[in-house]
Protein backbone atom coordinates (compact mmCIF):
# COMPACT_ATOMS: atom_id res chain seq x y z
CA UNK A 1 0.00 0.00 0.00
CA UNK A 2 1.77 2.88 -1.18
CA UNK A 3 -0.28 4.89 -3.97
CA UNK A 4 -2.02 8.00 -2.86
CA UNK A 5 -5.47 7.11 -3.81
CA UNK A 6 -8.72 8.52 -2.26
CA UNK A 7 -11.12 11.41 -1.19
CA UNK A 8 -9.76 14.49 0.36
CA UNK A 9 -12.08 14.93 2.53
CA UNK A 10 -11.81 10.79 3.79
CA UNK A 11 -8.02 10.23 2.82
CA UNK A 12 -6.36 9.43 6.44
CA UNK A 13 -2.81 11.16 6.76
CA UNK A 14 -0.65 7.99 6.20
CA UNK A 15 -2.63 7.52 2.87
CA UNK A 16 -1.00 11.43 2.12
CA UNK A 17 2.63 10.21 3.10
CA UNK A 18 2.59 7.02 0.85
CA UNK A 19 2.82 4.09 3.54
CA UNK A 20 -0.18 2.64 4.98
CA UNK A 21 -2.39 0.24 6.58
CA UNK A 22 -5.95 -0.98 7.00
CA UNK A 23 -6.01 1.29 9.85
CA UNK A 24 -6.67 4.09 7.63
CA UNK A 25 -10.01 2.81 6.59
CA UNK A 26 -11.38 4.19 10.31
CA UNK A 27 -9.95 7.25 10.23
CA UNK A 28 -12.30 7.21 6.90
CA UNK A 29 -15.27 5.78 8.92
CA UNK A 30 -14.53 8.06 11.50
CA UNK A 31 -14.59 10.81 8.49
CA UNK A 32 -17.80 9.83 7.41
CA UNK A 33 -19.41 9.47 11.12
CA UNK A 34 -18.04 13.03 11.14
CA UNK A 35 -19.94 14.50 8.27
CA UNK A 36 -23.39 11.94 8.69
CA UNK A 37 -23.55 13.70 12.36
CA UNK A 38 -23.36 17.61 11.23
CA UNK A 39 -23.60 17.51 7.31
CA UNK A 40 -19.98 18.75 6.58
CA UNK A 41 -16.33 17.10 6.49
CA UNK A 42 -13.61 17.39 9.21
CA UNK A 43 -10.83 18.60 7.22
CA UNK A 44 -12.20 21.45 4.69
CA UNK A 45 -10.38 24.05 2.40
CA UNK A 46 -10.46 26.20 -0.97
CA UNK A 47 -8.89 23.04 -3.08
CA UNK A 48 -8.12 19.46 -2.94
CA UNK A 49 -4.40 20.59 -1.43
CA UNK A 50 -5.71 22.41 1.17
CA UNK A 51 -7.88 19.80 2.75
CA UNK A 52 -4.98 16.80 2.28
CA UNK A 53 -2.48 19.47 3.84
CA UNK A 54 -5.86 20.21 6.70
CA UNK A 55 -5.69 16.20 7.45
CA UNK A 56 -2.04 16.24 7.38
CA UNK A 57 -2.27 18.41 10.37
CA UNK A 58 -5.61 16.31 11.58
CA UNK A 59 -7.04 19.02 13.53
CA UNK A 60 -10.64 18.97 13.99
CA UNK A 61 -13.41 20.40 15.89
CA UNK A 62 -16.84 19.96 17.24
CA UNK A 63 -18.23 24.09 17.32
CA UNK A 64 -20.93 24.91 15.85
CA UNK A 65 -24.59 24.63 17.18
CA UNK A 66 -25.31 21.25 15.00
CA UNK A 67 -23.10 19.49 17.57
CA UNK A 68 -25.20 20.68 20.63
CA UNK A 69 -27.32 17.37 20.85
CA UNK A 70 -25.09 14.79 19.73
CA UNK A 71 -23.36 12.36 22.47
CA UNK A 72 -20.20 12.62 24.08
CA UNK A 73 -19.68 9.04 23.49
CA UNK A 74 -20.78 9.67 19.30
CA UNK A 75 -17.47 12.16 19.69
CA UNK A 76 -15.13 10.34 21.66
CA UNK A 77 -15.58 7.83 19.04
CA UNK A 78 -14.79 10.78 16.34
CA UNK A 79 -11.64 11.41 18.32
CA UNK A 80 -10.94 7.57 18.26
CA UNK A 81 -10.86 7.44 15.09
CA UNK A 82 -9.56 10.39 13.42
CA UNK A 83 -6.32 9.90 15.29
CA UNK A 84 -2.56 8.89 14.77
CA UNK A 85 -2.88 5.19 13.67
CA UNK A 86 -0.99 3.91 16.70
CA UNK A 87 -3.85 4.49 18.74
CA UNK A 88 -6.92 4.76 16.07
CA UNK A 89 -9.29 2.00 17.03
CA UNK A 90 -9.71 -0.79 15.32
CA UNK A 91 -13.00 -1.99 13.34
CA UNK A 92 -13.70 -4.63 16.43
CA UNK A 93 -13.11 -1.79 19.04
CA UNK A 94 -15.10 0.49 17.35
CA UNK A 95 -17.86 -1.86 17.33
Amino acid sequence: MKSRAGTPYYMAKEVLAGNYDLSCDMWSAGCMLYILLCGYPPFYGDDKEEIMEMAKIGIFDFDGEEWDKVSSDAKDLIKKLITDSDSRLTAEEAL
